[in-house]
């Protein structure tokens, strides 16, 4: 005789389980959005007036936190348990 084991937020509804949430997420596709955003992090350099360079810092913080995003709408999406 077999009990089922309640899941934490199953009673709410509009409650997916694991393996409709997980179904929905490609890592693959996560992996390329971050990848694609870490990549123009190189691209960004300072204006020629800049000469300290500190233009380069509000930049490079908008796409680490695009990418800071886009994994925490995943993580998002596969924890509704």
């Amino acid at each position: 005789m077999t009990t089922p084991i309640p899941r934490p937020g199953a009673h709410l509804p509009g409650q997916t389980t694991r393996s409709d949430s997980a179904a929905s997420v490609d890592p693959e596709a996560i992996h390329a959005q971050v990848d694609g955003l870490l990549s123009k992090l190189g691209d960004v350099i300072a204006e020629p007036e800049d000469q300290h360079g500190s233009s380069v810092i509000p930049r490079k913080a908008h796409l680490l936190e695009q990418a800071h995003e886009v994994l925490v709408e995943a993580l998002s999406t596969v924890d509704k348990v």
